[in-house]
């Protein structure tokens, strides 16, 4: 493990998930252990610079989602192979840790949680729960609709549905991304596990109250972030996570969108070092 001022050396490891699946990760820091969990259309590279920010405090696990960058993948998918690999990490780190998620990796942080992972503490970044109606969610067949694109080979388009219908991103916005070649190839890499993703959010993006009895078993205490430039949807969803679990609570960061975790990781960084060391 890195020491003295070594904290930002990175060493390589591979965690056996309990389904035999291969999950690679990357070991940062020293300290309390942290475990980063990506959002959709993501991998570890996503938060390498969070994670350097991170490594000055704790001892940071950043890893790629089965199906992602060097980890492996398995026939089978449901959101409990995700939650049996962040149980994997946690015990190699010790048996114990904090986790951060942002986006629908914040949901999956949450999930994890619920099923008894053994958790310091939990931190997530705008968990994109639909809990009001008019709010803006995903199409009803969204799961149909990206299944038919991945299964005809047209990841591209699945991407750009994805960022355009669920993301709202503008159109003309992802037209755009399409001349950053590099950009654009490690998305439609990522584009098949888009369905991972939607499972992982199930039927919480449907405009309803979130249901108290499927996340009663987060008893850890639990900071939910959201950023002030952001649509109010999240803030909305963010309060309705702190209603429902009796240690949550809520802060607003000024300035800050959706992007947050990649485009101003030190203010992230900060917030999540503050909450758990406090």
């Amino acid at each position: 493990m890195p020491t003295g001022r070594d904290w930002s050396a990175r060493v390589e490891a591979r965690v056996v998930s309990a389904d035999g699946t291969e999950i690679a990760c990357e070991q940062s820091g020293r300290g309390p252990a942290v475990i980063l969990v990506a959002s959709a259309l993501a991998d570890r590279s996503d938060t390498t610079k969070l994670a350097a920010l991170l490594a000055q405090h704790f001892t940071v696990v950043n890893y790629d989602r089965r199906g992602r960058g060097a980890s492996g993948d398995a026939r089978a998918y449901t959101p409990d192979r995700e939650i049996e690999d962040i149980a994997a990490l946690v015990e190699h780190v010790g048996g114990s840790a904090s986790l951060f998620g942002s986006s629908s990796g914040a949901v999956l942080a949450l999930r994890a949680a619920a099923a008894g992972v053994n958790l310091h503490r939990l931190a997530v970044y705008e968990p994109p729960f639909v809990v009001a109606e008019g709010d803006h969610g995903p199409p009803e067949d969204l799961a149909q609709q990206i299944t038919v694109l991945l299964a005809e080979g047209r990841h591209s388009d699945a991407v750009t549905y994805f960022m355009t219908r669920v993301q709202g991103m503008p159109g003309i916005a992802v037209f755009f991304m399409k001349f950053m070649p590099k950009t654009w190839a490690h998305l439609t890499e990522l584009a098949g596990t888009l369905p991972y993703d939607i499972a992982v959010m199930g039927d919480t993006q449907q405009g309803k109250p979130l249901d108290a009895e499927e996340w009663k078993g987060v008893a850890v205490r639990t900071r939910v972030l959201t950023g002030g430039r952001s649509p109010a949807a999240f803030r909305r969803a963010a309060l309705a996570v702190t209603e429902i679990l009796p240690q949550a609570d809520h802060r607003s960061l000024p300035g800050l969108n959706h992007g947050a975790v990649v485009m101003a990781p030190r203010k992230i960084a900060s917030q999540i070092t503050e909450f758990i060391k406090g």
